[in-house]
């Protein structure tokens, strides 16, 4: 069993799915079929990087960019593997 994705995997979100920004909750939702899922922390700028263009590592490569010091290169790739699980990635 995989628990890392590949580097090279372009996540993209399902088709059924839809990333939002709630503004009476102040709130980022994955809006899903009878279901809506709120986002916290930085949750949402990883989602939103997710448009079938980036790979795994770029991705990771960007947001090291942003936030020098996290730990970006274990925590995302783990988090976008636990999506796809979900299947909210594809």
């Amino acid at each position: 069993m995989r628990t890392v994705p590949e580097t090279d995997w372009r996540p993209v979100l399902a088709p059924v799915i839809v990333l939002r920004h709630d503004r009476v909750r102040g709130a980022d939702l994955l809006v899903l079929p009878e279901r809506v899922v709120v986002l916290t922390g930085r949750a949402a700028m990883v989602v939103g990087l997710c448009d079938g263009t980036r790979s795994v590592g770029g991705i990771v490569d960007e947001l090291t960019e942003c936030f020098p010091g996290a730990p970006v290169a274990t925590d995302v790739p783990s988090f976008l593997d636990q999506l796809r699980k979900e299947g909210w990635l594809q």
